[in-house]
């Protein structure tokens, strides 16, 4: 539990957590500032927030990169996945070998 002094009071860290959970008027900046006041990090669960407008073409090009970046991600997870399930029994077995004549 850290616990910073703020002005006369001790504010907790899950203190001012809890509160901006329950503070849905605050904006992005005001929100930052408190985090960064009393060293609450954000929740990694937390879905970042869009800049762009929904309607613009900048909005449209940023979603198509995170569609991409998401399909090459998934893409290198499945081969990785994969590459685990596959292994050489042979080279297998001569690795086993080799440790058994190390004892």
């Amino acid at each position: 539990m850290t616990e910073r002094k703020a002005g006369s009071s001790t504010v907790v860290t899950e203190e001012v957590r809890a509160a901006l959970g329950r503070a849905p008027a605050l904006t992005s900046l005001e929100e930052r500032v408190l985090r960064l006041r009393h060293g609450v990090s954000a929740d990694a669960q937390t879905p970042l927030a869009r800049v762009a407008p929904a309607d613009s073409e900048l909005g449209d090009e940023l979603l198509v990169l995170e569609l991409q970046l998401l399909r090459v991600l998934r893409s290198r997870a499945v081969q990785a996945a994969a590459a685990r399930g596959t292994a050489n029994p042979a080279m297998k077995s001569k690795i086993v070998r080799a440790l058994r004549k190390k004892r």
